[in-house]
This record gives structure tokens, sequence and C-alpha cells, in this order.
């Protein structure tokens, strides 16, 4: 599959990789230099294979409060909620963000490559309530504005109110002309905004966002960039760090989980899961050897562990991971290994996030 951008990222010199099933860039020239760009002035992503699944009707909210493991008839309209849609054995299906447009409109966005699977479940454990669910994956692109100059380039272009859009808040806005949902969320740890836009006009608000960029240093970035920053911001990737094997208190994710809401999906499930015999943690790394996903951490000669996901960290010049270990080997300050084809390399569990941006910038 391709996005309503894939004609634009070919005239940019692409590279592209398979994704969820979709045709997508990796990067653009240098996956290094689209990381820095991110880090100290703005990268623009096409997200369009991302999910969007709308939830609508008087009982909206309650639907919502059973399928998924939050509270999200507590977020108010303009407001969103990161939040997970788990099995009835508390695995995690997918994490998502919620967006409460109206006070009986929500926007779920999933993950590309469990987007069908959410809808029809989604579907589903709404059946019984007065709301009605409909995928729209196919009439959205999603661009996204990432870093410390994305107050400057959307800015430049919307009639929105950027000073008073909090983080994880959405508005509707104009782009140029171009009617979006604008919001201020992300998955770089920086700064920036997530621009639903209708896919016809994907093309036209990308180029508007460019040219307001050029002033400020703002690239194309890929695929490969954006792996890099959200992992030194510790978030979690479906796949790597959550899985139907895995629940959200195993990810350090347990804070999302509303045990006190009445009866949805999981429930039973999670209360017998809240100390897990494992735990996602940092590993920081030294030399240049990065700890890949799959490798195995050792604690002595004893494998107690697995990499979920590894890199050289482009901002903090030394290697991370973040990997699944034994709760009493989790305390920032342990001395682990990971045995990187072959050769053993000595690493520290420190906490999470890797990276933190400096919000008085």
């Amino acid at each position: 599959m391709r996005t309503a951008l894939y004609s634009v990222h070919k005239g940019l010199g692409a590279l592209f990789t398979d994704f969820a099933g979709w045709e997508m860039p990796v990067r653009y020239g240098s996956e290094l230099a689209e990381h820095r760009a991110v880090r100290e002035a703005a990268g623009l992503f096409d997200l369009s294979h991302m999910g969007e699944i709308e939830v609508t009707g008087p009982q909206a909210a309650d639907a919502l409060d059973h399928a998924f493991v939050g509270k999200l008839s507590a977020v108010k309209p303009g407001r969103a909620r990161y939040t997970m849609i788990c099995d009835a054995d508390g695995g995690v299906i997918d994490d998502l963000v919620v967006y409460r447009i109206e006070d009986e409109k929500y926007l779920v966005v999933a993950n590309a490559g469990n987007a069908p699977a959410v809808a029809a479940e989604l579907a589903e454990r709404a059946s019984r309530f007065d709301a009605r669910v409909t995928d729209r994956s196919a009439e959205f692109a999603l661009i996204a504005v990432q870093g410390p100059k994305a107050v400057d380039v959307v800015g430049a272009v919307t009639d929105a109110d950027l000073a008073g859009l909090k983080y994880y808040a959405s508005v509707p806005a104009t782009v140029k002309g171009h009617e979006v949902l604008l919001a201020r969320t992300g998955y770089t740890g920086e700064d920036g905004f997530e621009l639903y836009v209708p896919a016809d006009e994907a093309a036209s608000v990308w180029h508007i966002l460019t040219e307001a960029g050029q002033p400020h240093g703002l690239v194309p970035a890929g695929l490969a960039c954006r792996d890099t920053l959200r992992l030194e911001a510790g978030m979690p990737l479906y796949g790597n760090e959550l899985s139907r094997q895995r629940s959200p208190f195993e990810a350090n994710l347990g804070r999302v989980v509303k045990l006190d809401k009445p009866d949805f999906v999981g429930k039973a499930a999670l209360e017998g899961r809240q100390e897990p015999s494992e735990v996602l943690v940092g590993l920081r790394g030294t030399g240049r050897r990065a700890p890949r996903h799959g490798y195995r951490v050792l604690s002595g000669e004893e494998p107690v562990g697995e990499v979920t996901s590894g890199a050289l960290s482009p901002t903090l010049g030394h290697p991370v991971a973040m990997a699944y270990v034994p709760v009493a080997l989790g305390e920032p300050g342990t001395q682990l290994s990971v045995d990187i084809r072959g050769r053993i390399e000595p690493v520290e569990v420190v906490a999470l996030p890797f990276y933190q941006r400096d919000a008085t910038k």
C-alpha cells in the first residue's frame, strides 16, 4: 500500500521500505542528519499509514471505557489520551491515541499494522452500546511536524492559537485554506504537531509546510530517524516493546490502566498481572556497538532477558536499548551485559527516557 504522499516522497528521492504492508520512506538522505534536524530544528513526517477510527453516538464514551483500559469518558472535548486495547488475558492488542473531538465524537488512532484488527475488535465491543464505529483510515492523511522549531513552522501557516494549544490537545484549524485537525502530539520526544488532513489535500499541505519550514531548517524525515528518536525518548513500539504476550504492567505503563472503572475487557486478567515477573528497562552501553532487537541480555553468563529495541544514540553518542529483564534486575545501576554477535558488551540499567527535551527553551 502507498500513502497519498508517495509521489511526493518519490520526487524527493526517498529510499523506501516495507512497513506493516505500506511502502514508506525510510530516509531521504542521511538518517543521522534527519534525526539531528528534529532535535535541533524540525522534521516533516508522513504518518498516513496510521489508522483513524471514528466512534460516535450518545454512548461513545461508555463504549470506549468498556473497550479500552483507560477512562476515555473523563477526557474533555479538545483533549487526547494515550491508552491501550487489551485482550481478555491482558495482553496488548495495540497502543492508541484517542482524541475527544466533541461530546459524542472520538477519533481513535491505531498503529498501521494493527488498524484493521483494532477497528474490528472495537466494533464488536461497542455493539452493545448506542455508538457507531467507522474506519476512516482511507479518508485521512497524517502529517507531523516535530522539533523545537515546529511552532515557528506551523504558526506561519495556520490560524490556530498555538500558544494556547496544550500537549495532548487538538483543535480544528486551517492551513492556508485547508481544513485540518491540528493536534499537539508526537512520537519523537520533541514539541510538535500532527495534522489530520483529507487525503486528497495531503500533497498541498505538505508543500505548504515545506515552504514555511525552509527558514527554520525543516527537513523531510523518514522512519529510520523516527525510530531512533522514539527510542531515545523511551517510547514503546508495538511489535517490539508491546505485544499480546505482554501486559501494560510489564511495559511500565500500568498508569494507563484504570482498574477503578466498571468492568472492561481484560480487567480481571490485568488485576492479576499488576506484579509481573519481568519488566521493561533502559540499558546504557559504552563504545560504538549497539544492542539490537532480539539480542540476549546476560547477568554474568546466564541469559536473563532480550533486547526489544536498540541503537547508537545520535543525540547522546552512546548505545541505548530497551529490554525485558527479571524485576530483581530492573533497578537503575544494575550491571548486565548483552551478547552482540558473539561479543559480550557491558550495559547498565538506567531510568527511562534516555533523552528529555528542555521544555524551557
